[in-house]
């Protein structure tokens, strides 16, 4: 069941939350869990990658290639200049990626409110990307340093394919490993049921966390 994003919930899990949720063990789940409630009842918490993703979505947009990129380093405060200075590259190389600029377009996606049990996820792509051969693709952006696991990469995708009716019918899910410039896509042999239920497993667990 999915819910618009203005259905007036706030969720308690997030697809940022749930990715890394997924890559602890043992104790230090619960205890990541306990931290996120602490956060959510005082709303504290900054986002340090709001001007990076906006950039990204400036050379999309206006087919640049990685100029918005580039320049963004010297306009963020200096606190946040090394951070930026470790994505960009690797922001870069994907965007390179994609192939010609002009080929693309970006697309606006949606967020949706997904009720699994009685566990609210907010499913929230940073954006869409509109290839000239009519192809799409709902872009979740992984900026940590460690890389994501193999059980968070599939986790994170199911759970976006699962609701892109609602955030970019026809899109293909994926997650972009900033740091690495790295673009993971549902494998071809995955088995949705098998991977459904494992992702299903992790969130009954965080629910109950």
């Amino acid at each position: 069941m999915t819910a618009p994003a203005s259905t007036p919930l706030t969720p308690y899990a997030t697809l940022l939350g749930f990715t890394r949720y997924v890559d602890r063990t043992g104790p230090t789940k619960a205890t990541f869990v306990g931290g996120l409630r602490k956060q959510r009842a005082s709303r504290s918490g900054f986002n340090p990658h709001g001007p990076f993703v906006k950039a990204l979505k400036a050379d999309i947009a206006f087919h640049t290639g990685g100029t918005h990129l580039a320049g963004v380093v010297d306009v963020v405060k200096p606190r946040w200049r090394p951070l930026y200075q470790a994505l960009v590259p690797g922001a870069t190389a994907w965007l390179h990626s994609l192939g010609d600029p002009a080929a693309l377009d970006l697309a606006h996606t949606r967020d949706a409110l997904a009720m699994l049990g009685d566990l609210p996820v907010k499913i929230n792509p940073h954006f869409g990307v509109r290839h000239a051969d009519g192809r799409a693709e709902a872009v979740r952006l992984h900026f940590d340093e460690i890389p994501p696991s193999d059980e968070s990469v599939l986790a994170t995708l199911h759970l976006m394919a699962r609701h892109m009716d609602a955030v970019l019918p026809h899109a293909e899910p994926v997650l972009v490993d900033v740091r690495r410039g790295q673009a993971h896509r549902m494998p071809s042999d995955a088995k949705p049921d098998h991977a459904t239920a494992e992702a299903d497993e992790e969130l009954s667990a965080w629910a109950s966390g």
